[in-house]
């Protein structure tokens, strides 16, 4: 393939750039010499990485790698992709900081639940290294092995809960066979409602999965009983698994920001609906994420509004600052119309490489970017490739993905509604759903040439997704072809507005009391409503809490907000004491009270000097009625005495 070393120092100029023709063969001691040196070094190829890295075993800094050859070289457009290969290497000199890990340990107590001779044979082939237990869903016809191995029962899997290491499932129809069982099973009286308890579950049932997005669930194992590939693959993952393991944390969580619920009173369930394992569930006032259980999608990340939430595989920030090298890197290398590809590792990256190795290869143009989950791409990373220059986003999805991508759908739908308002044209953000090479060579190949921002971005952030979401789109905004003030989002997104019907307001301040973001304000000098809409995430608590139902929801990016002051939504008369002449609440609320009130109830008669109590504040109050003597049942109508269970007893007999 052609290296365009001039391209690449343009993009990477302060690198040292070295090229050859057989680094890994004769051209070896050039590489020992470089390990030799200190700094950072990254070889642009990963087909020999074993034998660098055993060369650089010594190499305190250790070394990267990055494939420029089937992402890059191997294509059609190789010779005209130098500014591609400068920006990967960009993106690669990024570093990526350390993330937490979770670990689990298996004792390998594992539950094989079959129907048929299928799962007596797995269990058979894992007697040598596991606690096996053989559960038969129903059996037929089977008949009992001549020497009892392992425990083979029967039962049926009503419910199952817990993750890998640690699986609780509960079965009906349960039973142990009759150790007198001679051509097929006999067994005992069943039971409902047992409990087991196992590492391990290997599914050879041939129903339905026992947990949603069973793929992602570590330690749940699944194989069709008919396809005797599928059961061996099964068997011998299942063999592996004891000891302990370590898994990432994907998601940092910090309950002070989670804008769930307050007072029992539900507001904002974007992770709730979205997280398909269900690691994610209501505890309180915040939601609680199952860390054991969690896969990685990302989706909660992507979707919180608050920051509660965030990915560390790799943080936010870390994302953009690599999308924003990768990008200006290609700029400055002389690259044009640059097309953000973003794929995992599972799917995306063999696709690639099949596509380099029996096909065109990707377009010059076309920069792959590798995420651990595409639905932890949040829409602040689409608005700043934008404005870092990027001309058109793709992400390439499996024909049919392992869980529900609903997070990125409504990530897209954002982004184009943002996009289109801001007078970018054409197909900008899109999906490329398949598992043939050639058909993603051909949708990459189909789309359209798009402009990009004149001048790209070069804007450089830290800290949570709202806030790089805010000043990715105030950039984005300011090399807009039409910047528009306000653009109108889908429902759901986390941005925008409320509408409030004021003729309906009191001013109780209910919504103040659990806005978590202060969006909402009040005054205490006087009956104010305020609204900051560059607080606001559409969390939907003021709408919940609001007692006369007056709130609405108005989704929508008010580019001027972030520069605004509180509005005053509503504003009324303060209630002066008529005593002291503090202000202690609304006026037209107290008179509307001490309307309804006067005449109408047995402690105010008309004109009574009691009425002036309900226009004092609370200190002076309590002054006029202690030295007034008042008292607050004096005058209560009579009334019946109150029934005893020996009048409700009385009242039977008489009417037998």
């Amino acid at each position: 393939m052609r290296l365009d070393a001039a391209a690449i120092r343009r993009g990477c100029p302060s690198c040292e750039i070295k090229t050859f023709r057989h680094l890994c063969g004769a051209e070896l001691e050039h590489f020992r010499s470089a390990a030799k040196a200190g700094g950072a070094l990254t070889v642009a190829c990963t087909q020999q990485a074993a034998q660098f890295t055993d060369e650089a075993a010594e190499r305190p800094d250790g070394i990267g790698f990055v494939n420029l050859r089937e992402t890059a070289g191997w294509s059609r457009d190789g010779a005209n992709a130098g500014a591609k290969m400068a920006a990967l290497l960009a993106a690669a000199a990024v570093p990526a900081p350390d993330y937490p890990l979770v670990t689990l340990t298996s004792d390998g107590i594992v539950l094989i639940y079959g129907r048929d001779e299928t799962a007596i044979e797995a269990g058979r082939m894992l007697a040598d290294h596991l606690d096996v237990t053989v559960m038969l869903n129903q059996p037929t016809d089977i008949t009992p092995p001549a020497a009892t191995v392992f425990p083979i029962v029967k039962g049926t899997i009503r419910s199952a809960r817990g993750h890998f290491g640690a699986f609780e499932l509960t079965i009906d129809d349960y039973a142990k066979p009759r150790p007198s069982s001679r051509d097929r099973f006999v067994f005992e009286s069943p039971r409902n409602g047992t409990t087991s308890r196992c590492n391990l579950v290997l599914d050879l049932s041939g129903g339905m999965p026992l947990f949603p997005a069973h793929d992602l669930r570590d330690g749940y194992l699944r194989a069709d009983p008919r396809e005797p590939a599928a059961v061996l693959r099964a068997v011998l993952s299942a063999r592996d698994l004891v000891g302990s393991f370590d898994k990432p944390k994907y998601v940092d969580f910090t309950p002070g920001l989670c804008a769930h619920s307050r007072s029992k009173l539900t507001g904002c369930h974007r992770c709730l609906d979205l997280c398909p394992t269900g690691a994610i569930t209501p505890a309180g006032d915040h939601v609680a994420i199952n860390a054991d259980v969690c896969a990685g999608c990302g989706q909660c990340a992507a979707a919180c509004p608050t920051g509660a939430a965030s990915y560390a595989l790799p943080p936010a920030d870390t994302q953009l600052q690599t999308l924003r090298a990768m990008l200006l890197a290609y700029h400055a290398a002389g690259g044009t119309h640059p097309m953000l590809l973003l794929h995992d590792s599972p799917h995306g990256t063999p696709l690639i490489d099949a596509l380099a190795r029996h096909g065109d290869g990707l377009p010059a143009n076309a920069l792959p970017f590798g995420v651990n989950e595409l639905t932890q791409v949040g829409l602040e990373a689409v608005v700043g490739a934008f404005a870092y220059g990027a001309s058109a986003v793709r992400f390439l999805l499996r024909a049919k993905p392992r869980h529900e991508v609903t997070g990125l759908s409504q990530t897209i739908a954002m982004a184009d509604a943002i996009l289109t308002g801001l007078g970018f044209d054409g197909c900008r953000v899109a999906t490329i759903e398949t598992d043939d090479p050639d058909a993603l060579g051909a949708q990459l190949g189909a789309i359209e040439t798009l402009a990009a921002v004149q001048t790209p971005a070069t804007f450089r952030t830290v800290g949570k997704r709202c806030d790089l979401l805010r000043f990715a789109l105030s950039e984005l905004h300011r090399l807009a072809p039409m910047p528009v003030d306000v653009v109108a989002l889908p429902q759901g997104a986390p941005l925008g507005t409320i509408s409030v019907n004021t003729d309906g307001c009191t001013l109780c301040l209910s919504c103040v009391s659990v806005c978590p973001t202060g969006a909402l304000r009040d005054d205490p000098e006087r009956p104010v409503l305020k609204f900051v809409e560059d607080a606001c995430v559409q969390c939907g608590l003021c709408q919940s809490t609001c007692p006369e139902k007056v709130i609405t929801l108005r989704p929508q990016i008010d580019f001027r907000a972030a520069r605004a002051s509180a509005v005053a939504i509503k504003e009324e008369e303060p209630a002066l004491c008529v005593r002291c002449g503090t202000p202690f609440g609304v006026k037209s609320t107290i008179d509307r009270v001490a309307a309804k009130l006067e005449g109408q109830h047995w402690m105010y008669p008309a004109e009574d000097k009691r009425l002036e109590i309900l226009r004092m504040c609370a200190d002076c109050r309590a002054i006029v009625m202690t030295e007034q003597q008042f008292d607050p049942f004096a005058g209560v109508p009579e009334r019946a005495p109150p029934r005893t269970a020996d009048d409700y007893s009385r009242h039977r007999d008489n009417k037998n």
